[in-house]
């Protein structure tokens, strides 16, 4: 008997540069997703932080596990800049991250050439319409 469909958590397994963002989504790699992304060394994961566009310490998870290859984090928070909450820039100073909250437009440019330029780089990408 054949199994019933399988829903396993959005992750494509490498590094890739983000192709296009808008419409509630991304595309890279000749994929796309809709809704939040992580890119992370480990690759691009689906992300759905619990109060966008604020991004708090708990939503990266992922990100704090993969520390010791990140140096910068790139923090897309919408449509509009939001500064992020001390908790989080505090957290991530343990672990001699970077942070740098911008709108999510500029943020995937950023880390299209950093990721180019081969920085160890991540982004926390809310998805904008």
């Amino acid at each position: 008997m054949a199994k019933g469909i399988e829903i396993r958590d959005a992750h494509f397994p490498g590094r890739a540069p983000i192709d296009a963002y808008g419409n509630g989504g991304f595309r890279f790699a000749d994929m796309s997703h809709r809704g939040s992304i992580l890119c992370l060394p480990s690759g691009i994961h689906g992300w759905e932080p619990k109060t966008p566009p604020i991004v708090m310490a708990a939503d990266l998870s992922l990100v704090i596990e993969q520390a010791d290859d990140i140096e910068i984090l790139l923090v897309g928070t919408g449509t509009e800049l939001r500064r992020l909450p001390q908790e989080l820039r505090d957290a991530l100073r343990k672990y001699r991250i970077s942070a740098d909250p911008m709108s999510t437009g500029a943020a995937v440019r950023t880390y299209n050439v950093l990721l180019a330029e081969d920085r160890a780089v991540a982004a926390a990408l809310i998805a904008v319409d």
